[in-house]
């Protein structure tokens, strides 16, 4: 979308949990006025009846839809990564990807750092749900419903990372990822900024983000050493 939404929409989590404790949902957005929003996007993204793919993949049946899956559209690096690991793009998933895709796809070619009002998003996917199996004609398909969304406290959020703490825990994830910030099948994480780095490490913790590995080893972090670990790959050189 342009202005202040993507320039481009499909790999559509700033960070929407999936915890027990938070099953009440909550409805699916105003197509109507989702469509209006998506317009914006039109130059990037087709939807509907002869959609064909351009800057981004087209968007038809994106839900319940793998990752990196439209024929013949050139993904990139971080989005083949991404389908390898399982990414699906459920209702969970596109609002997150819509929120902040980088924190859901480390690497993509999106730019644009999400759109942050939760019911444009949910308008937009509304929209996005027409061209998918319809709900209304097909009750079993994929919900209309999303379970509500769980943003980061402020308080993890401004947790100052110590740097000396950051670079002690950070020589188990320099077995993997290049100090140098070179990308060898393996996405740089040196000098990301400290919140994309915080909620893509909560989102792995929170088992959002379908990486196996990931989830492990953040799920072994408290929200301290999240912010160190932040904190110190911002900062290295």
């Amino acid at each position: 979308m342009r202005g202040r939404f993507l320039p481009s929409l499909v790999v559509l989590l700033a960070l929407a949990s999936g915890a027990a404790a938070d099953e009440e949902a909550v409805p699916l957005g105003d197509a109507a006025r989702g469509e209006a929003i998506f317009a914006q996007s039109s130059g990037c993204h087709q939807i509907g009846p002869g959609a064909e793919n351009r800057i981004g993949p087209h968007l038809n049946n994106i839900f319940d839809r793998a990752a990196g899956a439209v024929e013949d559209f050139p993904y990139s690096k971080a989005m083949q990564r991404a389908a390898a690991d399982g990414l699906t793009w459920d209702y969970e998933r596109l609002d997150a990807y819509i929120a902040n895709p980088r924190a859901l796809v480390s690497g993509t070619r999106m730019s644009f750092r999400g759109v942050k009002d939760p019911q444009d998003r949910h308008d937009v996917i509304a929209y996005l749900r027409r061209f998918s199996a319809d709900p209304q004609n097909i009750p079993e398909a994929a919900p209309t419903a999303v379970a509500r969304e769980v943003d980061l406290p402020p308080e993890v959020l401004s947790i100052v990372g110590d740097v000396a703490y950051g670079e002690y825990l950070a020589s188990e994830c320099k077995t993997c990822h290049q100090s140098d910030g070179s990308d060898a099948g393996i996405p740089s994480i040196t000098r990301w900024p400290v919140e994309d780095f915080v909620i893509a490490m909560h989102a792995y913790k929170q088992k959002l983000r379908p990486h196996p590995v990931m989830q492990m080893m953040a799920g072994r972090l408290s929200d301290e050493e999240i912010a160190a670990l932040a904190a110190y790959f911002k900062n290295l050189e």
